[in-house]
């Protein structure tokens, strides 16, 4: 081995690139010829033999990059470890070897490249093995050679296996023909500039410049072009048996493995993502939503995502999966009830309560809309005959069902149908819009898709995965059209023919406790992209008792829930449940008479509703009819949750449910209920400085991580000390398990094992009542220090003038001011800013300097509860504003996909 003293290559080099970690290396390629490669090395001056054994991270480019790709590993290598990045032969800085695009370099030839220049290298301490685009194919050969060093494998927007039968990039398929190969990769840089294009926001103009800079001339192009025409399109194609053989090789690598991707990419597609996860199915994947082909730039968080996994994964043994907390009195919390365990010991499933009134003819489901109802014992039937036909279909345990139907009976039985054969369900709420479902839908990647006609036209628009089935009547023209396979009333008839073994195909998919994934449920977006969210069995069957508990249910009881998942739960729960005549995408078409309609039809004891579906009530009250009046009155308890719930809507719903106790649990899609508290509680406690949601349900822990000062600077450590504001961080039986396919959000949300990271920021009072001041990524950053929100909101909202108020930070962190955005009464003009008058009471009343006051006709809400104001949107908006500028809507209209049922 020959190795030059660390240098750059000849000519201007990249600013963002230390040209300490240049080297030179001569090793020979794989026709056994001496060639000069370049690489990057973070111990480029260390002599070869103190640092052969070091752990490495061995970092392989594709096409058409070079080693300037992975500069962020490289400059935040731990202490202890050691990045190698070369350029592949004829890549970067790397010397040729022989091939042209008649007889390009194979793929075969570059792992073996790769394989010499290792052993050249002398590496024979842990590798983890790196690899983007064509890099990927190239670094898994490598690895499957040489497992006695490799401790993990990281992929990056790439793919080990491309299906003849189904198209491949469009882009790669154009720049491949014979017409257009040389001049579009070898006489232009088309090719390199197009790869950076990709990326949006527009790469900055240095990054693209480093890109290119080895690609200047068409001289130093012709790899590219041998790299396109490389890729195994064909069946016959020269590399396809190479491609195949790392495909299957990678299936027997038991090392960890981290899967990284920019859904935004027009090469590799998510079907690429789910076939490395189906070979790789230890991996941990991260999906950037709105990231594109090189997620290395559009994301330069990702170093410090590898690096985290590097340290979670691979540094240290895996911990074990998490334990349930103790319930009441050291009970877990599934297991709190008598009967909640099978007779030989095992969990039961969270709906042995539905399964346990197989033979009840007791109502189990009302649809309101339709009339329909369905027995216990009918739903049991028709839930073990739809359970098989899925199974009959084809369905298999752990696949996953997006279902796409309006809440009511045939929800309900596909539903309980899928967890009866271990199959996951996602659920997305129709209302975050068209584009949010659809990044949603083919984030989680449904195996099969459920759901009304106008649903699966959507999603065949939005290019969701699965095969398809339809909930109701298509049209022959149609099914064709949509690819429709079956419908639920063939499910149903096939399900009848079957007699397979459902528990017995149920149980085939537990793991050694007796758990396995049962469902995908997404976030409203409120605060970010929405996200999904997987809960397994034992966690799914813990929320229940705590809803249970909460809710208080008793043998008679009937439940009317106005919130699709929780209209769900009814069956699981052993009671008779309904969903009242209303889009359930937009609370605010419930009314006051579809309530009460909804209560009489079931005879409803127990209702839930959002804090906006309340709202409406309120506002329709005055159309009730005195029948409908007494229906509410049977009401003994009235629960909302979701977002803050005002005192002053609480005490007017007191006179449409005179007999009901109200109560405002709180939690989030990631663990619901955490806390509950009373009107009468909220009486009691008063105003403070932030929202009271009462204390923790039994069996839940809470703490909070005091907020740094400074920005930038770490949290402090976890107390209960009352009045100390920082984030809340909860520990329960029935908080999810994991973020799906979002392994650095699940990493930074959790701190430690069992404890999840709300993202709301509050504090403990002296009687260990939990009072949330708003969300994390809201907290205006003032010189003078964090402050939060929903405090300073409240007392504003207090004036006879204010209708809503809303705190946003302008400016730098750290230095930021606080701008009160406000929705004035009628009669005061709506358009900023706000009339002296206004803006002086606010300040008076704010408890903290304010930088101005605006004014409003409305604010952005999340679209689940219609409640969550975006307080995001509302600080850019306002800084638009205070800059001059022109800021046009504050709350832009959004598509979206509307699910009802069927009507008389």
């Amino acid at each position: 081995m020959v190795s030059t003293p660390p240098r750059p290559p000849a000519g201007d080099w990249p600013g963002d690139l230390d040209p300490a970690w240049s080297r030179t290396v001569e090793s020979p390629d794989a026709e056994g010829t001496l060639r000069r490669w370049h690489l990057l090395d973070t111990h480029a001056a260390r002599p070869p033999a103190e640092v052969a054994a070091l752990p490495t991270l061995l970092c392989v480019h594709g096409n058409p990059t070079w080693s300037y790709l992975w500069r962020r590993l490289l400059a935040t290598c731990p202490e202890g470890w050691r990045v190698i990045a070369p350029d592949q032969l004829g890549m970067g800085f790397s010397e040729p070897a022989a091939g042209d695009l008649d007889s390009p370099r194979r793929m075969a030839q570059r792992v073996e490249d790769l394989t010499r220049l290792t052993g050249t290298l002398g590496l024979s301490g842990p590798v983890v093995a790196v690899g983007h685009d064509w890099g990927g194919p190239v670094v898994s050969g490598w690895a499957t050679r040489h497992r006695e060093l490799l401790r993990g494998l990281v992929l990056a927007n790439t793919a080990l296996h491309q299906d003849p039968a189904v198209t491949f990039s469009g882009l790669i398929r154009l720049a491949r023909t014979p017409a257009l190969l040389e001049t579009v990769c070898v006489r232009t840089p088309t090719f390199v500039h197009g790869a950076a294009a990709l990326s949006r926001p527009p790469l900055p103009r240095a990054v693209r410049a480093g890109l290119l800079r080895p690609y200047r001339s068409p001289a130093d192009r012709g790899r590219i072009g041998q790299f396109v025409a490389d890729v195994p399109l064909e069946r016959d194609h020269p590399t396809r048996a190479e491609l195949d053989r790392v495909a299957e090789a990678v299936r027997e690598l038991d090392v960890p493995a981290l899967l990284l991707r920019g859904p935004r990419d027009p090469v590799f597609t998510e079907a690429h993502l789910r076939d490395l996860m189906a070979r790789l199915p230890q991996a941990d994947v991260h999906r950037w939503e709105g990231a594109s082909h090189l997620v290395t730039e559009d994301r330069p968080e990702y170093a410090g995502t590898v690096w985290a996994w590097v340290a979670e994964r691979v540094d240290r043994e895996p911990a074990p999966r998490r334990a349930q907390p103790p319930g009441p009195e050291g009970v877990a919390a599934a297991d709190a009830e008598p009967g909640a365990a099978a007779a030989d010991g095992s969990p039961r499933p969270p709906w042995w309560r539905q399964s346990a009134r197989a033979d009840d003819p007791a109502t189990a489901v009302v649809e309101v809309a339709s009339g329909r109802t369905i027995s216990f014992a009918e739903l049991e039937a028709d839930v073990t005959a739809v359970a098989r036909g899925l199974l009959s279909l084809g369905v298999r345990p752990g696949q996953r069902v997006a279902t796409l139907v309006p809440p009511g009976i045939d929800l309900t039985v596909l539903v309980y149908a899928c967890w009866r054969i271990g199959a996951v369900i996602v659920v997305a709420d129709a209302g975050l819009g068209l584009r949010p479902l659809a990044r949603a839908l083919r984030g989680a990647g449904p195996d099969v898709v459920v759901g009304i006609p106008a649903a699966l036209a959507a999603t065949r628009a939005m290019r969701v995965p699965g095969r398809r089935v339809v909930a109701g009547e298509l049209a022959p023209r149609l099914r064709r059209a949509l690819r429709v396979e079956q419908d639920l009333a063939g499910l149903r008839a096939a399900g009848r023919r079957s007699d397979a073994d459902l528990e017995a195909v149920r149980r085939s998919a537990l793991d050694a406790h007796g758990d396995a994934d049962c469902a995908v449920l997404f976030t409203s977006g409120a605060t970010g992209p929405s996200k999904g969210v997987v809960y397994r069995l034992s966690q799914l069957a813990a929320q229940l008792e705590v809803l249970r508990e909460t809710m208080g249910f008793g043998e008679h009881d009937r439940f009317v829930a106005a919130f699709a998942p929780f209209a769900l739960y009814g069956p699981a729960l052993g009671v008779p449940a309904s969903v009242p005549d209303m889009d359930v995408t937009a609370p605010g078409t419930l009314t006051a008479a579809t309530l009460a309609d909804a209560v009489s039809r079931l005879g409803a004891t127990v209702v839930f509703a959002s804090p906006a579906a309340l709202a409406s009530v309120v506002r329709t009250a005055d159309e009730l009819t005195p029948g409908q009046r007494q229906a509410l009155a049977g009401v003994r308890r009235l629960m909302s949750a979701g977002a803050p719930v005002p005192v002053s809507l609480l005490r007017r719903l007191t006179g449409l449910v005179p007999a009901a106790e109200l109560h405002t649990p709180y939690g989030m899609t990631e663990a619901l209920p955490l806390t509950d508290i009373t009107l009468t509680e909220l009486e009691e406690v008063g105003t403070g400085d932030g929202v009271c949601v009462g204390r923790p349900r039994p069996g839940v822990e809470l703490r909070v991580r005091p907020l740094p000062r400074t920005p930038g600077e770490p949290d402090g450590d976890p107390v209960t000390t009352p009045g100390t504001t920082g984030e809340l961080e909860v520990t329960a039986a029935h908080v999810k398990d994991r973020y799906d396919r979002l392994w650095a959000t699940q990493h930074a949300a959790t701190p430690e094992p069992r404890w999840h990271r709300t993202g709301d920021v509050g504090h403990l009072d002296a009687d260990g009542r939990v009072w949330v001041e708003g969300r994390r990524v809201h907290v205006v950053h003032t010189a003078d220090g964090p402050v939060t929100p929903v405090g300073i909101e409240q007392r504003v909202e207090t004036l006879d003038a204010v209708r809503q108020a809303c705190v946003a930070g302008v400016g730098p962190a750290g230095t930021q001011q606080v701008v009160v955005v406000v929705v004035p009464e009628e009669g005061t003009p709506r358009t900023p800013p706000a009339p002296p008058e206004l803006a002086a009471a606010v300040r008076e009343l704010a408890g903290v300097p304010v930088a101005a006051v605006l004014c409003v006709p409305a604010l952005p809400v999340d679209i689940r509860h219609q409640s969550k104001i975006d307080r995001t949107a509302v600080s850019r908006w306002a800084a638009t504003v205070l800059a001059g500028g022109r800021a046009g809507a504050l709350v832009p209209r959004r598509p979206r996909l509307r699910l009802r049922g069927r009507r008389r």
